[in-house]
């Protein structure tokens, strides 16, 4: 067996999204910059040195929605790591989800120009893999 190494030096850069629902909604972000500016995106970003993913998941929703989730209430859906799901470069997400009860009003920040509930029924295109990201959290709720 044969290995490819030609890209032995590729940087992988780490990050954590956050798929959040409420009452059949799912919280987005409309995205500030490029790549994907003007696009609907879950909220997230990088994790930052000395922090879990977890706690960055839990920090970028703040940040980027102004809505606060405890770290122990968000579980994980998985690892987001395919080659070409960011046009920056390679990029390695671990997603995660929760549900409130009722949606929260939420105020954008940070990169985000917007935020707000969307149906689930009537979703704008996201950015990303993010469509992918959010069909693996909401099965369980089928």
């Amino acid at each position: 067996m044969t290995t490819d190494t030609t890209n032995t030096d590729e940087a992988i850069r780490y990050t954590a999204d956050v798929v959040l629902f409420a009452a059949g909604h799912v919280l987005l972000i409309e995205r500030g910059w490029d790549p994907y500016e003007g696009y609907w995106a879950l909220p997230g970003g990088h994790v930052d040195t000395g922090e879990t993913s977890v706690a960055a998941a839990a920090r970028e929703l703040e940040e980027e929605a102004g809505i606060a989730v405890p770290v122990a209430d968000l579980r994980q859906v998985g690892a987001f790591d395919a080659p070409g799901r960011d046009p920056r470069g390679r990029y390695v997400s671990v997603a995660y989800t929760a549900t409130l009860p009722a949606p929260v009003p939420p105020t954008a920040g940070d990169d985000a120009t917007a935020a707000r509930w969307w149906p689930l029924d009537a979703l704008p295109d996201l950015a990303f893999d993010h469509a992918d990201i959010l069909t693996a959290a909401a099965a369980p709720l089928k």
